[in-house]
């Protein structure tokens, strides 16, 4: 009551790029795979109140003078351009120049790994004494016993009404209930050995599929899974590694694939017919 395919050896999935869309990618995303323009520079950033720099990395552009880099830091920090005076520093922490408003930011040379330091000169910043740090300093709302009490509609009287009428009640057996006897999650299907059976017989070893999410690949096991819920499950090899394990399923192997190319899903979850794999590098954009 299976198919499965021949371990061939895995092959990479994903189609190789043609000469002129490999040189487009390598120039702009540069030889450490990062997107960078010639004058983007890299630098990390961190603040007078906080303890921590307040973020890695942020991309700026040398020609921006450094009361627009002053704006764009406003918004990620919340310290105003007024109120921001602004220190450039270098790798080890050591003082380059204190940044004046009128100038570009290339006047200084920064380069890759140099940081930002933000002296907030605002006694009133929302960030002052440790605010966007420290949650022990924001207040916290509480209700005082009797407060609760006094309310009606609350769990704890709904749970003294009930044990009052059924002194083995609990809030599980009541959910029982609700769904008939039994959990009505997708996770906690019956055990149903022929479960989603007839949707499997319309998928056959071979056939290329989308799964849930557009992910395409090709079908390599149709059958039952003892690592995995009662039923029937397609065992897909994808294009791309969006998958979660490499064909293996409860330490038996059901087909072969590279590490995340490989997944199990229920019959109903996959199409099958002409799903070739996408070339994120298409002619559409060229």
């Amino acid at each position: 009551n299976m198919q499965t395919k021949g371990s061939e050896a895995p092959a990479k999935s994903g189609k190789k790029l043609n000469p002129d869309a490999l040189a487009l990618r390598e120039y702009v995303m540069g030889s450490d795979g990062l997107a960078k323009g010639e004058t983007t520079v890299l630098l990390h950033v961190s603040h007078s109140n906080l303890k921590k720099s307040f973020f890695q990395e942020i991309r700026l552009d040398l020609h921006m003078t450094i009361e627009r880099v002053k704006h764009k830091l406003e918004f990620h920090t919340g310290t105003s351009t007024i109120s921001n005076q602004l220190f450039l520093m270098d790798e080890s922490g050591n003082l380059i120049a204190e940044c004046e408003d009128d100038r570009k930011l290339g006047y200084y040379s920064p380069y890759d790994g140099c940081r930002l330091h933000i002296v907030d000169n605002d006694p009133n910043s929302a960030s002052a004494g440790g605010w966007l740090e420290d949650t022990s300093l924001v207040k916290k709302y509480q209700i005082s016993e009797d407060a609760y009490n006094a309310r009606e509609n609350t769990y704890r009287n709904f749970k003294a009404k009930k044990q009052a009428e059924d002194p083995n009640w609990s809030f599980t057996n009541e959910l029982k209930a609700r769904t008939g006897g039994g959990n009505s999650s997708p996770a906690m299907e019956a055990a149903d050995e022929e479960f989603q059976a007839e949707a499997a017989a319309n998928i056959k070893v071979g056939d290329r599929c989308e799964g849930a999410g557009g992910r395409r690949g090709e079908v390599m096991y149709v059958g039952k899974v003892p690592g995995l819920p009662a039923g029937w499950w397609v065992g897909v090899k994808f294009d791309e590694p969006v998958g979660k394990g490499d064909g293996t399923a409860g330490g038996v192997r059901y087909f072969e694939c590279l590490e995340k190319y490989g997944g199990f899903l229920r019959p109903e979850l996959v199409s099958v017919g002409d799903y070739p794999e996408l070339d994120p590098f298409g002619d559409d954009e060229l």
